[in-house]
C-alpha cells in the first residue's frame, strides 16, 4: 500500500480528478499530452502507475471518477433515506426524524446537516478505488514487461502491401479456458493485431477471450495461425466465423481486460459456462426446427429462443421465434426472472450471433431448473447461414461493426420507421449525442426523417440553435422511455 499511499501519487490522483471534465471534451492527444506533462523525476514504477491511472480513469472507467465524487455520495445519501420510506407509499424522504416530500426539501437538508457524512462516504469510495487501482496496477505493470515475443509470428517474408492492402474479411470468435494472467494476453493481442494491421475489438478476461477483427486475408490467416498455435488456446479452425470486410469495417483497434468476455452481469463463478445447454450442430438445429414448424402442437412444449437485442431480431429470425424486446444482453437474466414460467417444462432451442451468448444465457436458463432441456444452436446463426444460407433464418444478421448487417437470402422482414414499407438498413440517429439506430428507407431519408423518434428528430431540427458544448444524455428520447426494459411475455 506504500506506494498508493505515498503523497506524489495521491497528488496525480487528485489532479485526473479536477481534470477529468476537461480532458473528456478534449482529443486522445491532448490527454497524453497532459500524460506527458507529468513530472519527469518520478521514478520509473510511479510513472508507470500514474500512466495506468490516467488510462483506467480517462478511456475505460470514467465511471470511477463518478463513482466517488462528492455528488455520487450525496446521491447515495439522499437515496439511502428515501429507501427506509417506501412503505408509506408516496415518494418521501426521512432523515432526522423529519419527512420531506419534495426533493429540493431533502437536498437543502442534506447539503446543511449531513456534510460530514458526505465527506466522509467520499473518502470511502475514494480509498475503494486507489485498493481497486493498486490490485490491478502490478498486474498491468507486469504484462508491460512481459516476454511476449515468442508468441508473435515471424512475418518478415510477408510484405507490408499484403497486410495493409488487397481482399480482406472479418473474423469472429471466442473461447472459454482458464487464464491465468489476463492483462499479458492482452498485451499480446495488441501487438499481434497491430503488427498484422488489424482493426476490431477484443475482451479477454479470466474465463477466456472474445473477439471480432477485420483485415486483409493475408493477416486474417496470419492471425487464425497465431491463435492456433498459442499454448493456452485449444482452438481449431472451425472456432473463427468468418465474413467478407476489412480493417475497414471498424474505426480502430480495441482490446481491454474485462469480468466477462460477454457482458451478461452475471458472476461467471456464480452460473458458469459450465452449465451451458446441449450443443447442436447447424444440421442438428435445422432438423428440430424443421420438426417444430411440421408440428403446431409441439410449440406447446417448444420454444425457439433468440438471445439477441432486440434491434438484431427486428431485422432478422428464424421463423416463429421468441424474440425478447430487450435492448442488452445484461438484461437477459432478468428477463428469464420475470417470465420464468414461459420455460417451465418446456424444451428450449436458443441461438444467437456466433454463440457466446448462448453459453452463458443457457447456464443462466438452467441454472433456474425449469426446463425440460435447453439445447443451443453451436456457432451461432453465422455457422448455421454457412450451411443452409436459404434455411429458416430469414433476413439479415446484424454484425457489432460499420457494416451493421450482412446477409445470405434476400427477405427484408423489417419496415421503414417512417412510412411502413419493407426496409432493414440501420443508420444512426441522425440527432447529435443520440446512439440508437434507426431503419428510414431512402425516401423518407430525403424528405429529412433520419432521427430514432419524434422527440429526437424535434432536438435535430433546434440542435444547431444550441451551444455547442452542451451535453445531452445519450439515450434521452422516446425509443428508451416507452419500452419496458424488462418485457413481460408469460
Amino acid at each position: 500500500m506504500y506506494l498508493f499511499r505515498s503523497f506524489k501519487i495521491y497528488k496525480i490522483v487528485l489532479f485526473v480528478i479536477i481534470m477529468i471534465d476537461f480532458l473528456k471534451k478534449k482529443a486522445k492527444t491532448h490527454i497524453w499530452l497532459t500524460i506527458k506533462l507529468l513530472p519527469l523525476t518520478l521514478d520509473p514504477v510511479t510513472r508507470c502507475l500514474t500512466t495506468l491511472i490516467f488510462k483506467d480513469l480517462i478511456f475505460k472507467n470514467i465511471s470511477y471518477v463518478t463513482f466517488f465524487s462528492p455528488s455520487q455520495s450525496f446521491a447515495a445519501f439522499v437515496a439511502s433515506v428515501q429507501n427506509d420510506c417506501q412503505g408509506k407509499g408516496t415518494e418521501s424522504w426521512c432523515c432526522c426524524g423529519q419527512t420531506f416530500s419534495e426533493h429540493s426539501a431533502i437536498h437543502k437538508h442534506v447539503a446543511k446537516s449531513h456534510n460530514s457524512e458526505i465527506q466522509q462516504l467520499t473518502e470511502a469510495a475514494y480509498e475503494h478505488l486507489l485498493k481497486q487501482l493498486e490490485q490491478e496496477a502490478p498486474k498491468k505493470c507486469k504484462a508491460e514487461t512481459a516476454d511476449i515475443s515468442a508468441w508473435i509470428p515471424d512475418i518478415s517474408q510477408v510484405s507490408e502491401e499484403n497486410l495493409r492492402n488487397g481482399p480482406g474479411k472479418v473474423l469472429l470468435y471466442y473461447h472459454y479456458c482458464l487464464l491465468d494472467d489476463p492483462h499479458v494476453i492482452c498485451a499480446w493481442q495488441k501487438a499481434l493485431c497491430e503488427k498484422l494491421h488489424l482493426t476490431g475489438k477484443i475482451r479477454v478476461a479470466a474465463e477466456g477471450i472474445n473477439g471480432t477483427v477485420g483485415g486483409t486475408n493475408v493477416a486474417t490467416d496470419i492471425y487464425i495461425s497465431a491463435m492456433l498455435s498459442h499454448p493456452v488456446f485449444k482452438m481449431e479452425k472451425e472456432d473463427f466465423k468468418t465474413s467478407d470486410g476489412g480493417a475497414e469495417c471498424f474505426t480502430d483497434l480495441k482490446v481491454g481486460v474485462f469480468k466477462e468476455i460477454v457482458p451478461m452481469g452475471v458472476d461467471s463463478d456464480a452460473v458458469s459456462y459450465k452449465l451451458a445447454g446441449t450443443h447442436l450442430d447447424p444440421e442438428e438445429f435445422h432438423k428440430e426446427v424443421e420438426a417444430l414448424l411440421a408440428n403446431r402442437d409441439s410449440s406447446d412444449d417448444t420454444i425457439l429462443l433468440d438471445c439477441r437485442n432486440f434491434y438484431e431480431s427486428k431485422i432478422g429470425q428464424f421463423t416463429r421465434c421468441l424474440a425478447p424486446n430487450i435492448r442488452k444482453f445484461s438484461y437477459f437474466p432478468d428477463y428469464i426472472d420475470q417470465n420464468l414460467e414461459l420455460f417451465r417444462n418446456k424444451k428450449v432451442l436458443m441461438y444467437c450471433t456466433g454463440g457466446i451468448r448462448c453459453e452463458r444465457g443457457s447456464a443462466y436458463l438452467r441454472s433456474k431448473d425449469v426446463c425440460k432441456e435447453v439445447f443451443q444452436l453451436k456457432g451461432g446463426i453465422h455457422k448455421y447461414l454457412e450451411r443452409f444460407p436459404e434455411g429458416f433464418y430469414r433476413g439479415k444478421l446484424f454484425v457489432f461493426d460499420e457494416r451493421y448487417t450482412i446477409s445470405s437470402n434476400s427477405d427484408v422482414i423489417a419496415d421503414c420507421r417512417y412510412c411502413g414499407l419493407p426496409w432493414d438498413q440501420y443508420e444512426l440517429c441522425s440527432t447529435q449525442f443520440c446512439c440508437q439506430l434507426v431503419l428510414s428507407c431512402p425516401s423518407c431519408r430525403k424528405k429529412g426523417r433520419t432521427a430514432c423518434c419524434p422527440s429526437c428528430q424535434r432536438k435535430g431540427e433546434t440542435q444547431d440553435k444550441e451551444a455547442s458544448d452542451v451535453q445531452h444524455p445519450k439515450e434521452e428520447c422516446e425509443c428508451t422511455d416507452t419500452r419496458a426494459r424488462i418485457p413481460q411475455d408469460v
